[in-house]
């Protein structure tokens, strides 16, 4: 029995040194001190899918605000990304799209207000935008699961309620009054930039609340950038009219076409110079459009935040109208009152 037992041990000798166990081969680059462990179904999709919340550096010393901007990270929704379903790394799609299933946004909304505020039931505005000028001062009546009121601008001073802005690629911008302790909400696509929708609504603050100027804290939120955001002559020509900085917030890029780099005589024209349509394409700054607005509306320049993330480059983090053709979800920029 012994001589069998002192057998049996220099066979599982033999198999510890061989890094293996009884059962199984050892593995191609693993040796006995970098064997893999067990883990749980997909964890690198579960870190890379949970749940974010962009903060704004201006309003980090405001103690008594909520506001948040949110990621597509950490959702239930499938509609835009089906491939991620099966390693449960949904997408968080904020608003209610003709794609998505409305209890899964139900869902996600609940989460995001969550980690925003540590409420999920909280009471949220939102609003039906149209790319306008228009601002509301909205209260708790104003809170529901869909929009009421059309507008692209909302303002409050009452506590314990968010109001959220929709976007994905438009330009998110969240004011607090530190001295009124009001908050302001903005939605400014190029059309609403255009029409003032950030300046006017400061000067509707300063009616509403008597806000200063040199007391408002701005953030601008993740938008898409310059660097993606081509557009018309027809835009530059809106812009001209109605801002005397107009040239500073357009600049002529070529796009990159990998394709046209690497066969480029594909692509040749017998068009004329000049007639090509091969030649740069005009980009919009939106963010730097609307910083300029802030100053042109007194805020101070070191009170106004920018997140410099473009939704159009970024489409693994944010959701982006423009890079995904239209078929994609919303994003939420909220702010609030602490109650």
């Amino acid at each position: 029995m012994a001589t069998r037992a002192s057998g049996i041990e220099s066979i599982h000798l033999k198999i510890a040194e061989a890094g293996l166990k009884q059962g199984g081969r050892k593995r191609s680059g693993e040796d006995g001190a970098h064997r893999a462990k067990p883990q749980a179904p997909h964890p690198a999709s579960a870190r890379k899918n949970r749940l974010e919340v962009v903060k704004a550096p201006a309003f980090a010393e405001i103690d008594w605000l909520w506001h948040g901007f949110s990621t597509r990270m950490g959702g239930t929704s499938t509609a835009y990304r089906p491939e991620r379903a099966s390693k449960q790394a949904g997408d968080l799609n904020l608003g209610f799209t003709s794609s998505d299933d409305p209890e899964h946004v139900t869902i996600n909304r609940q989460r995001f207000f969550s980690a925003v505020s540590g409420d999920a039931e909280i009471p949220a505005v939102t609003l039906h935008q149209i790319h306008s000028s228009m601002v509301r001062k909205v209260a708790a009546h104003d809170a529901g699961v869909r929009a009421t009121h059309k507008a692209d601008g909302m303002m409050t001073s009452e506590p314990g309620l968010l109001i959220a802005i929709q976007t994905a690629d438009c330009i998110p911008v969240l004011i607090a009054d530190t001295k009124k302790r009001a908050v302001a909400a903005f939605h400014a696509g190029w059309r609403g930039t255009v029409k003032r929708i950030v300046e006017n609504g400061v000067g509707q603050m300063r009616l509403e609340f008597g806000s200063r100027p040199e007391d408002l804290v701005a953030a601008i939120g993740p938008g898409i950038g310059s660097c993606c955001y081509a557009v018309g002559e027809e835009v530059r020509d809106e812009f001209t009219s109605q801002f005397s900085y107009a040239a500073g917030l357009f600049s002529e890029i070529f796009d990159s076409d990998p394709v046209k780099e690497k066969y480029p005589l594909l692509f040749m024209t017998a068009r004329a110079p000049g007639h090509s349509n091969l030649g740069p394409s005009l980009h919009l700054d939106l963010w730097e459009a609307n910083r300029r607005q802030l100053l042109d509306a007194g805020l101070r320049a070191e009170a106004i935040s920018v997140a410099g993330e473009c939704t159009g480059c970024r489409t693994d983090r944010y959701f982006s109208y423009r890079a995904e053709k239209g078929f994609t979800g919303r994003m939420f920029s909220v702010i609030g009152i602490r109650a």
